[in-house]
């Protein structure tokens, strides 16, 4: 239904496509706002008989506030939620592996792009949805994050138990202790939302190294992956071209937050004209093979940039192998600077 500008969704929608929403409309909810009501539910206890509780938590808050840079604390049932499946089946995200993971070894996988919510790295390399543990036997998946994202009350416990830590070099150091471990960063980061745009594929990658120092620290192999429709679920409603006006505002503001300032617009969930759901866009994840990295305690600078750029090389053709395939035959790559 047509009203006043805004494409309504009808009232027959089936009840599979309803729990797709409902997944999603979770997800994206958890995402924005999950941190900031969490903190505002706590703080409203402070005025109510259930004081206690506030006080309880706060007390477990600064004893735990570490755990995310010592493995997380993961529970396997939230991984394999029905939830996650209706969340696939809404874009649809699919999965395509390219080699096996051999459990006796460690993996940085590195996932491009961010897009707005990195939701292919979600779906297909932390959660049970697509099968992640059928499809690499014996590799116990990990997503790292923002260390603001651990800083939030009650949310930091939420995706701690989904398998997610901080992406910071401690958090890194510990969980490659294990064997069979992949842990996916999303190395554009926040800077990266400001060109998720459909068409040209830029990746803030070209200057980022720390992801192959720590892989020669600690002995990890690297495993370069990329998420076709990533930058398609919403749109940018600013010129974030760079030297633009609005980039380099929010570039400015991304420096010093941590967190990209991106106005976008996507669905509703009951239109199809605006809110903050994503659009219902394929995302397919395609995981290359694993480039083997030899420990290297104390590695030059020389072997950094040699495996920075064996890294870019794999990507950029993987890239190129699959991008017709995932139904993206002229979308190109570039690797940007900061």
């Amino acid at each position: 239904m047509h009203l006043m500008g805004i494409d309504f969704a009808p009232l027959n929608v089936p009840l599979a496509r309803r729990l797709q929403t409902l997944a999603v409309f979770h997800h994206v909810s958890m995402f924005f706002f999950a941190g900031i009501f969490g903190t505002i539910y706590l703080t409203f206890l402070l005025i109510t008989p259930f004081f206690w509780v506030t006080w309880l938590y706060v007390a477990w808050y600064i004893y735990d506030l570490g755990q995310s840079s010592r493995g997380g604390r993961r529970f396997e049932l939230m991984r394999r939620l029905p939830l996650w499946n209706w969340l696939r089946d809404y874009f649809p995200c699919r999965i395509i592996k390219t080699s096996d993971l051999d459990p006796t070894h460690n993996y940085l996988i590195g996932y491009h792009p961010h897009g707005l919510m990195a939701i292919g790295a979600f779906c297909n390399l932390l959660t049970e949805a697509n099968g992640f543990s059928r499809l690499f036997p014996g590799i116990t998946p990990y997503l790292l994050s923002l260390k603001l994202m651990h800083y939030f009350p009650l949310y930091r416990e939420y995706v701690m138990s989904l398998g997610v830590c901080d992406v910071s070099k401690e958090s890194i150091t510990h969980i490659m202790k294990g064997r069979g471990v992949a842990a996916t960063i999303v190395i554009g980061g926040a800077r990266e939302v400001l060109d998720a745009v459909p068409g040209v594929t830029r990746l803030t990658l070209k200057n980022r190294k720390g992801f192959a120092r720590m892989a020669l620290q600690t002995g990890c192999h690297l495993v370069p992956s990329f998420s076709f429709g990533e930058n398609y679920l919403f749109r940018l409603l600013l010129d974030n071209t760079p030297g633009s006006f609005t980039r380099n505002l929010t570039q400015s503001i991304t420096k010093k937050l941590g967190v990209a300032p991106a106005f976008f617009v996507g669905r509703g969930v009951f239109n199809y004209t605006f809110g903050i759901m994503p659009y219902r866009v394929p995302v397919t994840t395609v995981v290359g093979s694993s480039i083997e990295v030899e420990h290297t305690p104390d590695p030059t600078q020389d072997q950094v940039d040699s495996l920075h750029r064996e890294y870019l090389s794999q990507l950029e053709s993987l890239f190129y192998a699959h991008r017709e395939a995932c139904g993206y035959p002229n979308e190109t790559l570039e690797f940007i600077d900061n």
